[in-house]
């Protein structure tokens, strides 16, 4: 008895987590809100200034279009709305000058919702960064589990970004099938990944997609292991996804080997027509660029 008088004493000396972490009753707490401390003023709520977003979160930001400049028309299957819902800039509202551009990589497996959307931005004062976002895109008015970051990219990452503009998937069709010279039905695609890619260029926007067979990926291995080798690294729910990183070697060979057979990827039949293929950028209207310090 003395034993157990002695416990209960000693119970009573420490005080529960549900009692001592309680707000106190004179200190309202806002509905939905999970911190103690009083509700903000309402009108500050409007009318207090709110930080900026980082240099990596918009790099093109603070631009305006020329008076007769039209908006990017990009015809990936990403709307403006679609841009917002991922946490983006719209690619449409992007004002891109000389020696910029940027490069968009969607991942979207066949057999899942978790989906993945890359930006790759070079700069015209040679910087260049890397926006990467991941989530389910299904089953909700939103992205769930949305996650994803805003980094500047390493040294070097500007011109090896610059040099995929050349790259010949962009003057390939929108859509492909593989054509091994056999005269086999085109397969049917039920399974795999389909990767949406963009180049964007001052007053021009190319998009191509390729899916499910490993020969139509390998066309364009080189610029989705720059793209996703950028973005790994950065935010580990993101990496997970990814589990052999940015390698697309077998896809590469698998594309060689088709074209050293005497195959081809042909225009898939429906597709959607490409825009002419790049020329020179239009002229620009304003006057000799900035200095980068004072505008980005």
């Amino acid at each position: 008895m003395v034993r157990l008088a002695a416990t209960i004493f000693c119970l009573a000396l420490i005080p529960f987590p549900a009692f001592a972490q309680a707000p106190s009753p004179s200190t309202p707490q806002p509905p939905g809100l999970d911190w103690p401390w009083p509700a903000p003023d309402p009108r500050s709520w409007w009318d207090d200034k709110r930080p900026t977003p980082d240099e990596a979160a918009d790099p093109l930001g603070g631009r305006r279009p020329g008076r007769n400049a039209p908006p990017l028309a990009v015809s990936n299957g990403y709307d403006p709305l679609l841009y917002r819902l991922w946490g983006l800039q719209p690619l449409q509202n992007q004002v891109l000058r000389a020696g910029e551009l940027i490069i968009e990589v969607a991942v979207r497996p066949a057999t899942s919702a978790r989906q993945t959307l890359i930006r790759a931005t070079v700069r015209r004062d040679g910087k260049a960064f890397v926006q990467a976002r991941a989530g389910l895109g299904c089953c909700e008015p939103g992205i769930a589990r949305r996650v994803g970051f805003d980094a500047e990219a390493p040294e070097g990452a500007a011109a090896r970004l610059s040099a995929l503009a050349q790259d010949p998937l962009w003057s390939a069709p929108r859509e492909v099938r593989v054509d091994d010279g056999s005269g086999a039905a085109d397969a049917l695609c039920v399974d795999g990944t389909s990767y949406d890619l963009t180049l964007a260029l001052p007053g021009q926007v190319r998009s191509v997609r390729r899916a499910c067979d490993t020969a139509e990926i390998g066309q364009a291995a080189d610029v989705l292991e720059t793209v996703l080798g950028l973005a790994l690294g950065h935010e580990p729910r993101i990496d997970v996804i990814y589990p052999t990183g940015a390698d697309y070697s077998a896809a590469r060979s698998a594309y060689r080997a088709l074209v050293a057979e005497g195959g081809r990827l042909k225009a898939a039949p429906y597709a959607r027509a490409q825009p002419p293929v790049f020329s020179e950028p239009p002229p620009e209207e304003e006057a000799a660029p900035p200095s980068p310090s004072a505008e980005r």
